[in-house]
């Protein structure tokens, strides 16, 4: 089989991108189609296609292209590929050369299950970098505490690439246990801790994210305030989304104007008027900042 993945967009219910080699492609279009694959390529919602029968066989083959092939079937079958986790996670145990072991990794991170995050925390700490990388990056999607025990770890790695995969993974598994985790994260040059604490944040931590307002980039607290503001009012209160719009106004600058700008324009119509009214009286009183865009802006808004 050819040595370098070809990249294809295979339909699941939902659209998704995977590295698939030829013959991947060719028997997921069979089983759309009704064609001679149709059993083993049948398609099951929100799972991927069906994993082949011989798939963990070739897994356990010792066969670098057995099991490279039986990897691409694994992903290709997403969550239904959670009966090879077992066979992949011995491979990684045993050992396997650097490409092959990311391919691994990858596979596992496909599968979505809880069962892989053992082998992907030890792998998060991994000496080879892009090993590493791919780990934290698949433990996002393995869940559990395992998952977030090492994703916590990993906000302290080295590398600044797998510090920010490992804050952005925290948001993605809402792991509220972390949050002063990724606070000393976003103090130590981690801007992608701000957009998962915004996401996670209760009460005063909502407040001391936007307290730093003024202390951190503007573009790396909006990513986080962003995300405070457009959550649901039982988890982040009304009276807190007007104080983060009032700490915005006070900046008084053109990005401020933009960034309330931008908020208003996706403000949910069934959402609280109070703080939309907070926001349209924000944007009016920014609208003269410089970089606005002056009297241009000021008619835009309400």
């Amino acid at each position: 089989m050819p040595a370098s993945p070809l990249a294809t967009v295979v339909s699941v219910g939902l659209a998704s991108i995977l590295s698939l080699s030829p013959h991947l492609v060719a028997r997921a279009r069979a089983g759309e189609s009704g064609g001679t694959h149709a059993n083993s390529a049948q398609t099951e919602f929100g799972k991927g296609i069906r994993l082949p029968a011989d798939a963990v066989k070739r897994l356990k083959s010792g066969d670098p292209s057995q099991v490279k092939s039986a990897l691409d079937d694994v992903r290709l079958s997403a969550r239904a590929g959670a009966a090879a986790v077992p066979a992949i996670v011995d491979l990684l145990a045993d050992g396997l050369p650097p490409e092959l072991a990311q391919e691994a990794i990858d596979a596992l991170g496909d599968t979505e299950s809880e069962a892989a995050s053992s082998s992907l925390s030890w792998y998060a700490r991994h000496r080879n970098l892009t090993l590493r990388r791919a780990a934290v990056q698949a433990l996002a999607r393995t869940r559990g505490a395992v998952a977030v025990k090492a994703l916590r770890t990993a906000l302290s790695d080295f590398d600044p690439d797998v510090r920010g995969l490992a804050a952005k993974g925290l948001g993605t598994l809402k792991a509220k246990e972390a949050i002063g985790d990724l606070f000393l994260a976003l103090d130590h040059k981690v801007p992608e801790a701000s957009r998962s604490i915004g996401l996670l944040c209760a009460g005063d931590e909502c407040e001391r994210l936007a307290a730093k307002l003024g202390s951190q980039p503007f573009e790396v607290m909006t990513s986080g305030l962003h995300e405070a503001l457009l959550r649901a009012s039982d988890e982040v209160p009304e009276e807190l989304k007007v104080k983060i719009v009032g700490r915005v106004r006070e900046l008084g600058t053109g990005e401020a104007n933009r960034f309330l700008r931008e908020v208003q324009a996706k403000w949910p119509k069934r959402a609280s008027q109070r703080v939309k009214q907070a926001i349209d009286q924000a944007v009016l009183a920014t609208s003269g900042s410089p970089g606005t865009g002056g009297r241009d802006a000021e008619r835009k808004a309400p």
